[in-house]
């Protein structure tokens, strides 16, 4: 009887143990959340609530297995087993508690500034810092693991020994991986692109969505992902539209027959401009820019205060300016002066080789002109 109700009241217990310190904990980090509303760091410590059960019942079974007497013959096995649990966990543990550290400092620091870039910035810096903390975290554990093997104590050693050595060697085998992540901590802290930045890359107009620490990924105005390698941002030249200020200057080319009202539209720009939310009000101008033998080029000119308001201004200006001159002054469009020409009285018209009508006169019997 003995035999039986040993193992069930040590296992029983730590379980029953760990599952009350938990609940407790959890309470208490509840209430700590509700009273202080500014500061999400309690509400984010309770999600790990899984791996610090796991730590705690790893823990209790590891140090009171022994009075459990059970499976005797693979007491060593299941202890080092526990003790791979509590490695895991423990790492699972602190990588979530960083993680709230982190999320709670960027989360004060984006409620005192208000400036959208710098915050950005910070952003980014916050995002890749966590990860390159979880890398070290887990290699920390792998290493820990190991050690915890006879067989593999001197492999375990060897891989927190001889960092320099293995370091040379991936070096040598992973230099595009590498420099992948060295130009993403490159981007991190110089500050060359950031999360939710504006970006004209390859062609492709879009918004910053994720930076890792090998590749950064930018969504499309249309909703496409394009996934590039961080190293091309610092290796190739690119727009950002959002660095330093985020107010921006839009133009609108028109071609125009040479009688358009150049006035009339420069009043017309002034008033959609003034009707227009998206324009800031900074400046506008409208300025013919070039002329052919066929039409004439006209630009318009306004401001915005960032990327998606300078896109607005531009569509809204174009579509209404058309409309009116479609409506108001239809002779300002492009458009091509043909005439058919007049032949001589009892004179046929005969094409030349150059495609255009001549006049031909031709003395009557001998087909001379």
């Amino acid at each position: 009887m003995e035999n039986v109700l040993r193992p069930l009241i040590v296992i029983g217990s730590s379980v029953a143990l760990t599952l009350a310190i938990g609940w407790a904990t959890d309470r208490l980090l509840g209430k700590a959340d509700e009273r202080d509303r500014d500061t999400p760091l309690w509400g984010l410590l309770r999600r790990g609530r899984i791996p610090y059960q796991l730590v705690l019942c790893a823990a209790l079974l590891r140090g009171s297995y022994d009075q459990a007497k059970l499976l005797e013959q693979h007491q060593a096995g299941i202890g080092r087993a526990l003790t791979l649990v509590l490695i895991g966990s423990a790492a699972w543990l602190v990588i979530r508690i960083a993680g709230a550290v982190v999320e709670t400092s960027y989360s004060r620091y984006a409620r005192v500034h208000r400036d959208a870039a710098r915050v950005r910035r910070v952003r980014t810096q916050v995002e890749l810092i966590m990860r390159v903390v979880s890398a070290i975290v887990i290699v920390v554990a792998i290493a820990s693991m190991l050690l915890t093997f006879p067989a593999m104590r001197a492999a375990g050693a060897s891989l927190l020994a001889s960092a320099g050595i293995l370091g040379i060697v991936a070096g040598v085998a992973a230099q595009s991986t590498l420099s992948n992540m060295f130009a993403g901590l490159q981007i991190a802290f110089g500050d060359m692109v950031r999360i939710g930045d504006t970006v004209v890359v390859d062609g492709e107009w879009g918004t910053v969505e994720e930076i890792t620490l090998t590749f950064l990924t930018v969504r499309t105005w249309d909703e496409r992902r394009i996934t590039m390698p961080v190293s091309y941002f610092t290796s190739n030249p690119f727009e950002n539209w959002s660095r330093g200020t985020p107010q921006m200057t839009g133009i609108v080319y028109w071609h125009l027959d040479h009688s358009a009202p150049i006035e009339a539209m420069r009043e017309k720009l002034r008033d959609i401009l003034r009707q227009s939310p998206a324009w800031d009000g900074r400046a506008h101008g409208l300025q013919v820019t070039d002329s052919t033998p066929n039409t004439i080029q006209v630009r318009a000119l306004m401001t915005a205060k960032d990327a998606d308001d300078i896109w607005t201004v531009r569509v809204t200006v174009r579509e209404e300016m058309i409309t009116w001159l479609c409506a108001e002054h239809p002779y300002a469009l492009p458009r091509v002066n043909t005439a058919e020409a007049v032949p001589a009285p009892h004179s046929p018209r005969v094409p030349s080789q150059d495609g255009f009508r001549r006049r031909a006169y031709e003395t009557p019997g001998t087909g001379k002109g």
